[in-house]
């Protein structure tokens, strides 16, 4: 029986790191089994802006994935020479905490003059490379993934050129309603533009996927015109070969990892009263980026109880989580954040280790708790019901399997996106 073709046009591929890459490099890792071949079109690794790099991730691209790195023009040596960054913001600014005059000035600009991104400059070179693809190997099916948002404006041009594709857009986070939208400082104008390309990538797509309900019932308010049958839900994951559970070690005190972007927006000001009055010895360990201001406040309250350490490879940040005792998981303070679905969330569940999430305790990261068994999910300010859920755990030996985190494996939901693929 001959593969299936799908073209995935990606911003981020490896060496690209954090949790952005994750998702499509998995799914183009079990696709095969489905009978389908991956195409990757993405920027060529010295042509593309990205916050964090990680090399360890080429190990995981697949020998049956085609790989197609295209030019590109980066419009982020204007910013980081206006700004004088090292890199380009983080998600959510967590490396911009307290933003200078002329990272405001910067900010300001991508909002107005680069419509739905800075990363658009990319998005010719990635059609013409789809356009060669799909006329020389008669692909069917397209996939674009997003953020950047801009991406997805070439898979609408593809589908104005070729009507008979199946195109699939992939929205991994919200666009006009993303939690730091505002804080580019956008004009009337520049909202209005913005909506106008967000609509026209969910009403022309034939395929809408979303990380949550909660996000997906978002995209079909956005018009009438929006088939609400096409918009489907396929959350992130964790894949099971990452986890290495030789790799775990006795701990010498009861340890709580957090992984990943921690936001000036991330309230932990209760929970650090909470270690504050617990009465056995313990270690909070911070393994990403970190607001400036939240660390210094971590620093002064808890002192030697709390260790950062700024980005390690993936495969050092599953070990992180396999050998703790109790994972933290915080959910940005802002409007409609009950959708927010952070891919790290997918990974703490693979560990098998317990989850203790802040944040609304009626959103789409506590369901998925809930269902897969995983941990609990608290308001930010419950100071008695955090303090009593930690001291259990403390008590507790936790050495039983939990079979209900399978729901969630990468292998799992790579079989629910092959029916999709045409």
């Amino acid at each position: 029986m001959e593969k299936k073709k799908v073209i995935i046009i990606t911003y981020y591929w490896p060496p690209a790191g954090g949790p952005g890459v994750q998702r499509w490099l998995k799914f183009s890792k079990f696709l095969p089994d489905s009978n389908i071949e991956p195409i990757i079109i993405c920027p060529k690794e010295d042509k593309a802006e990205y916050p964090i790099r990680d090399k360890s991730l080429i190990n995981d691209i697949s020998s049956e994935t085609r790989v197609f790195p295209t030019e590109n023009k980066s419009l982020y040596g204007l910013y980081k020479k206006l700004t004088k960054a090292k890199t380009a913001p983080y998600s959510g600014f967590a490396n911009e905490s307290n933003p200078s005059f002329k990272q405001k000035i910067a900010r300001f600009i991508r909002g107005n003059f680069f419509l739905p991104d800075s990363r658009k400059s990319w998005n010719k070179y990635a059609f013409k490379k789809a356009c060669e693809l799909i006329e020389k190997e008669n692909i069917k099916t397209v996939i674009t993934t997003s953020p950047p948002h801009s991406s997805q404006l070439i898979g609408l041009e593809l589908k104005k050129k070729y009507n008979n594709i199946h195109w699939i857009a992939d929205l991994r986070d919200p666009w006009t309603d993303i939690y730091y939208y505002n804080n580019f400082y956008p004009t009337k104008l520049a909202k209005y533009i913005d909506t106008q390309f967000e609509k026209q990538v969910l009403i022309k797509s034939d395929i809408v996927i979303s990380v949550s309900e909660y996000i997906k019932k978002q995209f079909i308010l956005k018009s009438s015109k929006i088939n609400k049958e096409k918009v489907i839900v396929i959350p992130n994951g964790y894949d099971e070969d990452d986890f290495h559970f030789e790799n775990k070690k006795k701990n010498e005190c009861f340890t709580i990892s957090y992984t990943g972007t921690l936001a000036s927006n991330y309230d932990i000001s209760t929970f650090i009263k909470v270690l504050k009055g617990i009465n056995f010895k313990y270690k909070l360990q911070f393994v990403g980026k970190i607001d400036e201001k939240i660390k210094k406040i971590l620093i002064k309250e808890l002192g030697d109880n709390v260790s950062f350490k700024n980005f390690v490879p993936h495969s050092e940040s599953i070990n992180y989580l396999i050998n703790s005792d109790l994972l933290l998981l915080v959910i940005p303070v802002q409007k409609d954040n009950e959708g927010i679905l952070t891919g790290k969330l997918f990974e703490y569940i693979g560990s098998n280790i317990p989850i203790i999430c802040l944040g609304p305790t009626h959103g789409d990261a506590a369901k998925i708790i809930k269902d897969a068994k995983a941990g609990e999910t608290f308001e930010y300010n419950n100071f008695k019901d955090i303090s009593e859920y930690i001291n259990i755990l403390e008590q507790k030996e936790h050495t039983e399997e939990n079979t209900n985190r399978k729901l969630y494996s990468r292998k799992n939901l790579s079989l629910d996106l092959s029916k999709y693929i045409q």
